[in-house]
């Protein structure tokens, strides 16, 4: 017997745009679709299930009277198109939660493990300069301009690496867990951090681009310092008039290409896109920080900044973020080394479940858990 449901069609939209699908893109899975939402065809319960799979909905959903209001569990700072986003995408509420959930699992895992907390939390404000603030942060992070590396992928790498050594939890990722069909999308957020004094945690959206991922972990880093829990859009293109946003740009801004730096470095007579690039080398950071620099050194007008950033960011766009690569080696930075590296002791311990553990990092394999452990070290 065929079991149709009759489902609220606003719902069928609401799931749309929380997933950022057009109807047209599911047309060949529900032919039918568009008729569902004028109310025209009532669908059977198998395809409800099979679009909420399609849609990363919760299929429950579509037995509510009226969409749900969805609201975003941390403080929500983004500033896109001047408007705050109104509602979230699945992907992104799905990411925030994985996170929370990891966060909360190694919360609990520090506690037992008798770990201190971290004192350095919190230990800056908004009152702090810039000036200030950035340097305690390089400081604790060994991230001075001379130790960076050769490049800015080693500059991101060794931020990352030294950022977890001091206890954060840096995880970078361009999809939902490890289910590369859902992409996230980095126009929608660049980043989040989940301060905490035991586990703080940084996300930051890898289908970035690489260059621009660098900005992103230090703005969140700084976040970490002022002790609050943010998402964020890091961008370098607006005038943001959220206070906490304003300082954690301009104290990334001040990592990564020191002001003092700018003044004595930059040639003002040179032609702008190469001197850009010559200092992006020389700094290990996107050419896009250091234009925001050189505009607030006073070289640049706002308008003039503004122009200028929409041509280097058309040439910035053409490095893509994250392409994915091997399974192993991936994973680890998906859900941050430190982090797997503990689950995977704890595993083998006994004190988590191997269930547990899969649910956490994201497979369904003894195998996978092995060959990790191994690469890992930890076997």
């Amino acid at each position: 017997m065929t079991v149709r449901v009759e489902v609220e069609p606003s719902l069928y939209m609401w799931a749309l745009e929380r997933s950022r699908l057009d109807p047209d893109e599911l047309a060949p899975r529900f032919p039918k679709l568009r008729d569902w939402i004028a109310g025209d065809w009532i669908p059977t319960l198998k395809q409800i299930e099979q679009f909420a799979q399609a849609t990363g909905t919760a299929v429950g959903y579509f037995f509510l009277p009226e969409p749900p209001d969805e609201k975003i569990p941390i403080p929500d700072l983004r500033t896109i198109g001047d408007k705050g986003v109104i509602r979230p995408s699945g992907n992104l509420l799905d990411t925030i939660y994985q996170c929370q959930q990891r966060q909360d699992w190694y919360r609990e895992y520090a506690r037992s493990a008798g770990l201190q907390e971290l004192d350095w939390i919190g230990s800056l404000s908004t009152a702090t300069p810039p000036a200030e603030a950035a340097p305690k942060i390089t400081g604790a992070l060994s991230f001075s301009v001379e130790r960076r590396g050769a490049n800015w992928t080693e500059a991101f790498t060794n931020l990352r690496d030294h950022a977890e050594q001091i206890g954060v939890l840096v995880m970078v990722s361009g999809v939902v867990g490890s289910n590369n069909y859902r992409k996230l999308d980095y126009r929608e957020f660049r980043g989040f951090a989940l301060a905490d004094t035991l586990a703080p945690l940084v996300f930051v959206n890898g289908s970035d681009t690489r260059a621009a991922q660098i900005f992103t972990l230090a703005h969140e880093l700084a976040h970490i310092w002022l002790g609050e829990s943010a998402l964020s859009d890091a961008d370098l293109g607006i005038r943001t008039t959220d206070r906490v946003e304003a300082w954690c740009n301009r104290v990334a801004a001040e990592m990564l290409v020191p002001m003092h730096r700018i003044l004595s470095d930059f040639d003002p007579n040179a032609e702008l896109v190469a001197e850009l690039q010559r200092l992006a080398r020389k700094f290990k950071s996107s050419t896009l920080v250091v234009l925001r620099r050189i505009h607030e050194a006073g070289y640049l007008s706002w308008d003039e900044y503004r122009r200028s950033y929409v041509d280097e960011y058309e040439r910035a766009t053409g490095s893509s973020g994250s392409s994915g690569g091997k399974f192993y080696n991936t994973l680890p930075i998906r859900v941050s080394r430190s982090f797997a590296r503990v689950v995977v002791t704890s595993t083998l311990e006994g004190s988590t479940s191997y269930t547990d553990a899969f649910q956490i990092l994201g497979f369904k394999k003894t195998s996978t858990f092995c060959e990790l452990a191994d690469r890992l070290g930890v076997a």
